[in-house]
């Protein structure tokens, strides 16, 4: 059973994600909130397996109570899904720096929405590959990287391995445990443990930090697939 907080200032917000989720046998919402301030009590006190998140909420904002929680030693095991309005908003960025899981539009599905619920708490980043280059592009990358140009191995990946960096670099495309493992030949679980040391080499504890690291260090450029 995953448990799940959401946090939203929209009351309409708040219930209509959670009748969403209570249909699903297997994720429970097991609290709500207003604000971020209110989030991260609610978190520590409750400890979900994943918060959703909206990023403007009065008192505190998604983005700071997202890096609250992520920095918690308690809250390790809680995941953040932003849920937003915004999905090319620089917003975002400051999000998945901050320690969110992944994105997903107020106006998806509501079993996308579930998908996304479950993905996020079985450790998949939920990032669109076409939205994240575009954020990536916008807001992070500096002018003068050109797509498709060779670039050295940055220093920061120096510690990775080659098959490592093969890893980030499919996980920076968007490709699941599983699609990494068959572009290599190699096993999901295997595939499952380059990720996780990748993460731990890198002091990075989520995919989704990963994609950033790919792109600001120059290892993908948008646009190159």
């Amino acid at each position: 059973m995953t448990t799940v907080l959401v946090v939203d200032d929209q009351a309409l917000i708040r219930q209509a994600v959670s009748d969403i989720l209570a249909a699903a046998d297997d994720v429970e919402v097991i609290g709500d909130a207003v604000n971020g301030r209110y989030a991260v009590e609610q978190s520590l006190a409750l400890k979900p397996d994943v918060v959703i998140m909206d990023i403007r909420m009065p008192e505190l904002d998604g983005i700071a109570a997202t890096a609250a929680i992520c920095a918690y030693p308690a809250l390790a095991s809680t995941k953040v899904l932003i849920l937003t309005t915004f999905e090319e908003d620089e917003n975002l960025v400051a999000a998945l720096r901050a320690g969110a899981s992944g994105f997903i539009g107020k106006g998806s599905e509501p079993e996308e929405i579930v998908r996304a619920v479950r993905a996020i708490h079985d450790g998949e980043s939920l990032l669109s590959p076409a939205a994240t280059r575009s954020l990536i592009q916008k807001y992070v990358l500096p002018p003068l990287v050109t797509a498709g140009a060779a670039v050295p191995v940055p220093p920061k990946l120096m510690q990775l391995t080659e098959r490592e960096r093969e890893v980030l670099l499919l996980v920076a495309r968007g490709h699941s445990n599983q699609e990494i493992a068959d572009d290599l030949f190699i096993s999901p679980h295997t595939a499952k443990t380059h990720v996780n040391r990748i993460m731990t080499k890198l002091a990075v504890h989520d995919r989704a930090q990963l994609v950033i690291l790919a792109y600001e260090s120059g290892l993908l450029a948008p646009g190159v697939r």
